[in-house]
């Protein structure tokens, strides 16, 4: 028995990716969206028509919000022209909520900590990750970065169980009304200086659940939000990425 699981870790290899660099993505894998402003005209509605979310704002170029996004390509398959299309650039996190409107001008991608908050959390960040009312896709794919082929603690990142051990909170999901209360409290009980950084469209916006009465439309709607990282879910790299530019471990062009 372990002579045969010896063998098969042999043949397996070396399992953690290497990152940042290229990295093998799925066949389907859906990335940062572009928008080509010559290929769109001022009377065209279709791709607005189809989002779920009102994600798209029809004009010439058309805008897209990455932040309330879920990722579906229907915007792309309505667009006869290929105005939209959906690349395979990971990379998409963002400090400020504007910058998560794209058209067709380049991406503003998240910038690093001012040096007195590297130096605090360049080296050792502890995050508590708070699922408030999310329906765990999100939570799923931030939990898949402890596993051997992310190694998040390589970079000197992890996730703590309490927040009086953590250095900020990573929030999931739309912020509900029964978890409103909770995540404040938790909040509040991370030492301070603290971090607040919102992952998925939920977590950003409300995703489709925004209007709801018993939402609250995002974690911006509470509590200050260092960190913003869009999708429905985002691929770990994704968010990933996205704490590394925050660290000022990649640098954003």
């Amino acid at each position: 028995m372990i002579w045969d699981l010896l063998k098969a870790r042999w043949r397996q290899g070396h399992r953690t990716v290497k990152f940042p660099g290229p990295v093998a993505l799925p066949e389907r894998f859906r990335g940062r969206p572009a928008v080509d402003a010559s290929k769109c005209t001022d009377d065209c509605r279709a791709c607005a028509e189809v989002c779920p979310t009102g994600a798209v704002k029809p004009g010439k170029p058309v805008a897209l919000d990455l932040g309330k996004c879920l990722f579906c390509r229907e915007c792309a398959a309505a667009c006869s022209r290929g105005a939209v299309s959906f690349t395979r650039d990971i990379a998409m996190a963002a400090r400020r909520r504007e910058d998560l409107m794209i058209s067709s001008r380049e991406m503003d991608l998240a910038r690093a900590l001012d040096g007195k908050a590297r130096k605090l959390f360049g080296r050792s960040l502890k995050l508590r990750q708070v699922a408030a009312g999310d329906c765990s896709g999100c939570a799923v794919e931030v939990a898949v970065l402890n596993t051997v082929v992310f190694d998040l603690a390589r970079f000197g990142i992890q996730f703590v169980a309490s927040p009086r051990h953590a250095d900020g909170l990573l929030v999931t999901g739309p912020v509900t009304d029964n978890m409103r209360e909770a995540m404040k409290k938790t909040y509040e009980a991370v030492p301070a200086p603290k971090l607040v950084i919102a992952v998925g469209a939920c977590a950003i916006s409300g995703g489709p659940f925004a209007g709801s009465p018993k939402v609250h439309d995002g974690a911006e709607s509470t509590l200050p939000v260092d960190l913003f990282i869009p999708g429905c879910p985002p691929h770990p790299l994704t968010t990933l990425d996205g704490l590394l530019r925050l660290l000022g471990r990649i640098e954003s062009k």
